[in-house]
Protein backbone atom coordinates (compact mmCIF):
# COMPACT_ATOMS: atom_id res chain seq x y z
CA UNK A 1 0.00 0.00 0.00
CA UNK A 2 2.26 2.63 -1.24
CA UNK A 3 -0.35 4.83 -2.89
CA UNK A 4 0.22 8.54 -2.68
CA UNK A 5 -2.51 10.99 -1.88
CA UNK A 6 -2.26 14.16 -3.90
CA UNK A 7 -3.45 17.39 -2.38
CA UNK A 8 -4.53 20.49 -4.23
CA UNK A 9 -1.30 22.21 -3.28
CA UNK A 10 0.64 19.58 -5.20
CA UNK A 11 -0.54 21.41 -8.31
CA UNK A 12 0.44 25.12 -8.38
CA UNK A 13 -2.62 26.24 -10.36
CA UNK A 14 -5.05 24.55 -7.95
CA UNK A 15 -3.12 26.00 -5.01
CA UNK A 16 -3.55 29.50 -6.44
CA UNK A 17 -7.24 28.82 -7.04
CA UNK A 18 -7.81 27.66 -3.44
CA UNK A 19 -5.90 30.63 -2.05
CA UNK A 20 -7.94 33.07 -4.15
CA UNK A 21 -11.18 31.36 -3.15
CA UNK A 22 -10.39 31.58 0.58
CA UNK A 23 -9.34 35.23 0.27
CA UNK A 24 -12.56 36.00 -1.61
CA UNK A 25 -14.70 34.26 1.01
CA UNK A 26 -12.85 36.03 3.82
CA UNK A 27 -13.36 39.48 2.22
CA UNK A 28 -17.01 38.63 1.56
CA UNK A 29 -17.45 37.68 5.22
CA UNK A 30 -15.80 40.94 6.36
CA UNK A 31 -18.22 42.97 4.21
CA UNK A 32 -21.14 40.99 5.60
CA UNK A 33 -19.94 41.57 9.16
CA UNK A 34 -19.77 45.35 8.65
CA UNK A 35 -23.16 45.35 6.95
CA UNK A 36 -24.66 43.48 9.88
CA UNK A 37 -23.10 45.88 12.40
CA UNK A 38 -24.54 48.79 10.40
CA UNK A 39 -27.94 47.10 10.34
CA UNK A 40 -27.86 46.53 14.09
CA UNK A 41 -27.37 50.25 14.70
CA UNK A 42 -29.91 51.23 12.02
CA UNK A 43 -32.78 49.16 13.44
CA UNK A 44 -35.00 51.40 15.57
CA UNK A 45 -37.25 48.55 16.70
CA UNK A 46 -34.54 46.86 18.79
CA UNK A 47 -33.81 47.96 22.32
CA UNK A 48 -30.34 48.97 23.40
CA UNK A 49 -29.83 45.66 25.20
CA UNK A 50 -30.80 43.69 22.10
CA UNK A 51 -28.37 45.71 20.01
CA UNK A 52 -25.62 45.15 22.57
CA UNK A 53 -26.38 41.43 22.64
CA UNK A 54 -26.22 41.06 18.86
CA UNK A 55 -22.99 43.07 18.75
CA UNK A 56 -21.34 40.95 21.42
CA UNK A 57 -22.53 37.79 19.67
CA UNK A 58 -21.17 39.00 16.30
CA UNK A 59 -17.83 40.05 17.80
CA UNK A 60 -17.18 37.21 20.26
CA UNK A 61 -18.33 34.39 17.96
CA UNK A 62 -17.95 36.12 14.59
CA UNK A 63 -18.78 33.36 12.12
CA UNK A 64 -21.64 31.93 14.13
CA UNK A 65 -22.92 35.40 15.08
CA UNK A 66 -23.02 36.57 11.47
CA UNK A 67 -24.78 33.45 10.20
CA UNK A 68 -27.33 33.40 13.02
CA UNK A 69 -28.07 37.11 12.49
CA UNK A 70 -28.59 36.59 8.76
CA UNK A 71 -30.92 33.66 9.43
CA UNK A 72 -32.86 35.40 12.19
CA UNK A 73 -33.07 38.95 10.85
CA UNK A 74 -31.93 38.77 7.23
CA UNK A 75 -35.33 39.53 5.71
CA UNK A 76 -35.60 42.78 7.67
CA UNK A 77 -32.12 43.90 6.56
CA UNK A 78 -33.30 44.47 3.02
CA UNK A 79 -36.44 46.27 4.15
CA UNK A 80 -34.48 48.60 6.42
CA UNK A 81 -31.95 49.29 3.65
CA UNK A 82 -34.79 50.15 1.25
CA UNK A 83 -36.48 52.42 3.79
CA UNK A 84 -33.23 54.29 4.43
CA UNK A 85 -32.56 54.72 0.70
CA UNK A 86 -36.12 55.96 0.17
CA UNK A 87 -35.80 58.44 3.07
CA UNK A 88 -32.48 59.75 1.71
CA UNK A 89 -33.98 60.17 -1.77
CA UNK A 90 -37.00 61.98 -0.35
CA UNK A 91 -34.78 64.31 1.69
CA UNK A 92 -32.66 65.03 -1.38
CA UNK A 93 -35.75 65.75 -3.51
CA UNK A 94 -37.13 68.09 -0.85
CA UNK A 95 -33.79 69.90 -0.63
CA UNK A 96 -33.61 70.33 -4.40
CA UNK A 97 -37.20 71.65 -4.58
CA UNK A 98 -36.64 74.13 -1.76
CA UNK A 99 -33.33 75.29 -3.18
CA UNK A 100 -34.72 75.72 -6.69
CA UNK A 101 -37.78 77.56 -5.43
CA UNK A 102 -35.86 79.89 -3.11
CA UNK A 103 -33.13 81.16 -5.44
CA UNK A 104 -34.78 80.79 -8.82
CA UNK A 105 -36.00 83.55 -11.10
CA UNK A 106 -39.56 84.77 -10.61
CA UNK A 107 -42.22 83.02 -12.62
CA UNK A 108 -44.02 84.62 -15.55
CA UNK A 109 -47.07 85.27 -13.41
CA UNK A 110 -45.01 87.10 -10.78
CA UNK A 111 -43.26 89.17 -13.43
CA UNK A 112 -46.56 90.12 -15.06
CA UNK A 113 -48.05 91.07 -11.68
CA UNK A 114 -45.08 93.32 -10.93
CA UNK A 115 -45.28 94.82 -14.41
CA UNK A 116 -48.99 95.49 -13.94
CA UNK A 117 -48.30 97.25 -10.63
CA UNK A 118 -45.66 99.44 -12.30
CA UNK A 119 -48.15 100.36 -15.06
CA UNK A 120 -50.86 101.08 -12.47
CA UNK A 121 -48.50 103.53 -10.74
CA UNK A 122 -47.99 105.27 -14.05
CA UNK A 123 -44.24 104.60 -14.27
CA UNK A 124 -44.52 102.98 -17.72
CA UNK A 125 -46.85 103.61 -20.65
CA UNK A 126 -49.31 101.11 -22.12
CA UNK A 127 -47.01 100.63 -25.13
CA UNK A 128 -44.00 99.79 -22.89
CA UNK A 129 -46.21 97.44 -20.88
CA UNK A 130 -47.32 95.62 -24.03
CA UNK A 131 -43.71 95.21 -25.31
CA UNK A 132 -42.37 93.90 -22.00
CA UNK A 133 -45.40 91.61 -21.64
CA UNK A 134 -44.71 90.07 -25.05
CA UNK A 135 -41.05 89.65 -24.09
CA UNK A 136 -41.99 87.83 -20.88
CA UNK A 137 -44.48 85.52 -22.59
CA UNK A 138 -42.12 84.55 -25.40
Amino acid sequence: MDSSVYMAYDYPLLGAFWTMMWIFLWVLWIFLLFRIITDIFRDDTMSGWAKAGWLVFAIVLPFLGVFVYVLARGKGMGRRETEQARAKQQAFDTYVRETARGTGTPSEIEELAQLSEIRAKGDISDEEFRRVKEKILH
